[in-house]
């Protein structure tokens, strides 16, 4: 079959070396809209039991996906001037522009055709192709075509916040929450090579504009940044976006949904099918899983006439994993929405229920009980059960008693 990939992310790399590998008698292309060599984007994170599956799937890139990778466990949480250790499972982190390069030339090396900078906006523009696969991310054009008939649903989170990168090396990830005159304001930071860290800040939309980030230029919002964070930085730079259109832009989150994933030889992978919050690191992960199960589905399709049942398997398959995965980054990002009803706790407590942020249990009750309980819920299996099963219930008491008020 004739398989066009648009967007030259991981997704639609990794998908046209492992549909490559299955038969080599596709003929696949990836359509990337910047030069070949451009370079933007930091550090991407991933976990391993992703490794463990890369390694499945095609050694080869994943040998070299390792080798160019950083390690790290545990982390640590500064709160003010106090700060407290964590350790907890193995992570690992690589540049961006090193992933896409080792999965680019490996697509390359199978036969798959890279072509850079040119735009297709739309399913029209690949007339030829039996299958085109949308990978072109979260604000895709091509999804956007037909966002009537894929039930494309976006909605955007409360809080600001930008992706940066910093020039100070942090071997475990890092969370800093810095308290100013208008509010808390915390960054997420992990290294990616011997050079940089990626820098991601946050606040709430009121804190933002209080402290005039929408009226700064960008260089001016760096370095009000790197006073704010100076602590944690040690006297290193804040670096923006390295993109050839634009530095880096305050954004709310956007959450993609979509009711179906493919429609008329058109399939969704990666953020143009979903989206997951940020602060849950898996969106790299989704993306690589997504190329996964979509090149098992082509497995079955022999003929273009049996596309449509395996873009069907595709989807139900990934739908059915992502469901765990879209409630923990839902919670998430909720707990750092409600940030200050944590900030009263000690630091240990604290990063305790940071922790347990993807707990649907948790927004509640108050944090002094929930920590308790989970501390209690570690060391008893009898009440581990019990947070399990009857943790909802409790939950719904608790609100009911307190009037629902959350807090």
């Amino acid at each position: 079959m004739k398989i066009d990939c648009v967007g030259g992310g991981p997704a639609s790399l990794y998908l046209a070396v492992l549909a490559k590998l299955q038969d080599p008698a596709h003929e696949i292309t990836v359509h990337e809209r910047h030069p070949a060599d451009a370079r933007f984007g930091w550090g991407v994170t991933y976990w391993p039991d992703l490794l463990a599956d890369l390694y499945a799937h095609d050694p080869e890139s994943a040998r070299l996906i390792e080798e160019q990778s950083v390690r790290w466990q545990g982390g640590f949480a500064h709160v003010g001037d106090r700060t407290t250790a964590h350790d907890g499972d193995p992570g690992h982190a690589i540049a961006r522009h090193r992933l896409r390069t080792v999965l680019a030339d490996r697509a390359r090396s199978l036969g798959v055709r890279l072509e850079f900078g040119r735009e297709i906006g739309s399913r029209a523009d690949l007339p030829d192709a039996h299958l085109v696969v949308a990978g072109d991310g979260a604000r895709s054009r091509l999804r956007a075509e037909h966002a009537d008939r894929l039930g494309t649903r976006v909605t955007t989170g409360a809080n600001r916040f930008i992706w940066l990168g910093t020039t100070r090396v942090f071997t475990a990830f890092t969370f800093a929450f810095v308290e100013t005159g208008h509010g808390w304001i915390w960054c997420y930071a992990y290294g990616f090579s011997a050079e940089h860290s990626t820098c991601v800040v946050e606040c709430s939309a009121t804190t933002w504009a209080a402290l005039g980030f929408d009226r700064l230029g960008h260089d001016e919002a760096l370095r009000l940044l790197e006073k704010i964070f100076a602590d944690l930085l040690e006297g290193h730079e804040l670096l923006g976006r390295r993109d050839i259109e634009s530095p880096a832009q305050w954004q709310a989150f956007p959450t993609v949904t979509n009711a179906s994933w493919s429609h008329d030889g058109l399939v969704l992978i990666g953020d143009a099918a979903h989206t997951t919050h940020y602060s849950i690191g898996a969106g790299t992960t989704l993306a690589l899983r997504d190329a996964m199960g979509l090149a098992r589905a082509l497995r079955t399709a022999t003929a273009p006439a049996e596309l449509p049942a395996a873009l069907a398997a595709y989807e139900r398959e990934r739908k059915r994993a992502l469901l765990s995965v879209q409630s923990a980054a839902r919670h998430s990002a909720q707990w750092y929405e409600n940030l200050p009803r944590y900030m009263g706790l000690e630091p240990h407590q604290m990063f305790a229920l940071l922790g347990q942020r993807h707990s649907p249990l948790l927004p509640h009750v108050p944090p002094q009980l929930y920590f308790h309980l989970d501390q209690a819920v570690g060391r008893l299996q009898t009440l581990r059960w019990l947070k399990q099963r009857l943790g909802p219930r409790l939950a719904r008491t608790l609100q009911s008693r307190r009037g629902g008020s959350g807090s």
